[in-house]
């Protein structure tokens, strides 16, 4: 049994969902294992991970907008606002979404469905640079 980790840097322009399948995809594949686990951790409170859909960006734009009407930037309605308007919004849809993904390896393949990709969920409208810690375990 092998197990390899990585730090990425995920650098966010905007608010909203950042495709990222590539970036760990091409990692993966450079480890060369057949069978394993990975494992994606988002080391935020206002950031998180999901496996969506990748074919239709209008799925991304419907996921930004319900989020944006059930966790809405009021600041009447939230107490902690120490990093602005859209800081306790972000806390709230990272409560509601993950921080950690766990996809299986077989064949030497994610096992990821056709269309499925996946993202990082920036929740601050201000860019930020994020970080993932990767884990693979496998022979």
């Amino acid at each position: 049994m092998k197990q390899m980790t990585t730090s990425l840097s995920i650098n966010t322009e905007r608010q909203g969902l950042l495709e990222i399948t590539d970036r760990i995809m091409n990692w993966t594949d450079a480890q060369a294992l057949k069978v394993g686990l990975l494992t994606i951790f988002c080391r935020h409170t206002s950031a998180s991970l999901l496996i969506q859909e990748n074919a239709a960006a209008t799925v991304r734009t419907d996921l930004e907008r319900y989020f944006a009407r059930i966790a809405p930037e009021d600041p009447s309605a939230y107490s902690h606002d120490d990093e602005g308007p859209d800081d306790m919004p972000a806390h709230i849809r990272t409560a509601l979404t993950q921080v950690q993904l766990s996809i299986p390896l077989i064949d030497g393949h994610l096992t990821l469905g056709s269309w499925q990709g996946i993202y990082l969920f920036e929740h601050r409208r201000r860019p930020q640079s994020r970080t993932l810690a990767v884990h693979l375990l496998g022979d």
